[in-house]
């Protein structure tokens, strides 16, 4: 039998879990009370703008924010009835689709981008110190080493871009 992990380790992790869902929560209500954009919306806008085309395949966004397929189309198109992205078809895949974010999806982006940098500091960054964010950080890169998030942790997507 492998190793398993004490009681110490299974109480960090648990903590771990807490905070992510806590601070996630407080960045959406934060987004969504002042811009009314929700973060897994604010999230789908980052990633296209920071693509530089302003477009991706759905299926490499959906590998960006990390949603299936099918739950990615439904956010879609729930913001393209907003107006917030439009759907291209690939010139060099009639089975792929293009997302590509609109001039009032950028509009939105860098309205709420402002609004969840100050979050985030609020609620992530002033609590700890330059050394912990280091580590954090250092942590992070360790345990995804090898998986399929590796490429997004080594600075291929930021946080925000005002």
């Amino acid at each position: 039998m492998a190793n398993r992990p004490d009681s110490a380790h299974l109480d960090i992790f648990g903590r771990f879990l807490r905070a992510h869902q806590q601070v996630s929560d407080l960045l959406n209500k934060s987004l969504v009370d002042e811009r009314g954009l929700s973060l897994a919306w604010y999230e789908v806008l980052l990633q296209l703008t920071e693509s530089g085309e302003d477009r991706l395949r759905l299926q490499d966004l959906a590998d960006r924010v990390l949603y299936s397929r099918s739950g990615l189309t439904r956010l879609i198109d729930r913001m393209e009835s907003a107006g917030l992205v439009e759907r291209e078809p690939c010139d060099d895949d009639r089975r792929g689709t293009y997302a590509v974010i609109t001039t009032e999806g950028k509009r939105q982006f860098r309205r709420a981008a402002a609004t969840h940098l100050r979050s985030l500091e609020e609620h992530f960054f002033s609590r700890l110190t330059d050394e912990e964010i280091t580590a954090l950080g250092e942590s992070m890169s360790h345990v995804l080493e090898g998986t399929d998030c590796e490429q997004q942790v080594n600075g291929d997507a930021p946080i925000a871009t005002p």
